[in-house]
């Protein structure tokens, strides 16, 4: 899942690990500092610049990004565990992430969100409070680039009304899991219902 900043992705993605038992939440590592009432290993693995290209040197992000100064991954190990555990894995992620998910080999379904308007994704960001003038700034002008990268992806939504943004996106969800080719046991099934 990618948005601008603002757009409500951070919001819909804990809704839907609330809903969802069978969605994990990939935790990606960054240079950023810890904000707020973040925590270590629950919002973000905090790790040094150092670390990161230590990390990137020896292959093991599936994905990294640079955004705002500072870089973004995911893990391969990450991931794997919960494969493991049979979960679907969300991703918070920006295009350029999405791009090299892509690229994994993984069976990857992109959804873009969208805010309503321009006005209002600069009023989202006022109200998170987090951002200085300059910080909003940067922002919006980035979203402009993001924005554009959405016909990369499989589905779009407008995150217009939270509650409605969060019923489409449990629908794709649950209309992928549903296509054949996700499903192993089917052809078993079939096989033994026609004989």
């Amino acid at each position: 899942m990618s948005s601008p900043s603002g757009a409500g992705k951070t919001s819909i993605s804990k809704k839907l690990l609330q809903k969802d038992k069978k969605i994990s939440l990939s935790i990606s590592c960054t240079t950023r500092p810890k904000r707020i009432g973040e925590i270590n290993k629950k919002d973000y693995i905090f790790i040094s610049e150092e670390e990161f290209k230590k990390q990137i040197k020896n292959n093991k992000f599936i994905e990294h990004a640079s955004v705002f100064g500072y870089r973004y991954g995911t893990l391969i190990q990450t991931v794997n565990k919960f494969f493991q555990k049979k979960n679907d894995v969300l991703f918070d992620i920006d295009w350029q992430g999405f791009q090299q998910l892509k690229q994994s080999g993984l069976d990857v379904v992109g959804i873009f969100i969208l805010p309503p308007n321009k006005k209002e994704l600069k009023r989202r960001l006022k109200k998170r409070g987090r951002d200085t003038s300059e910080e909003m700034k940067k922002r919006m002008n980035l979203a402009q680039d993001e924005i554009s990268h959405f016909p990369e992806y499989d589905y779009v939504v407008v995150n217009n009304d939270l509650n409605l943004c969060i019923s489409q996106i449990q629908s794709i969800i649950n209309s992928e899991r549903l296509k054949k080719s996700r499903q192993s046991n089917l052809t078993e099934f079939v096989y033994k219902f026609l004989n």
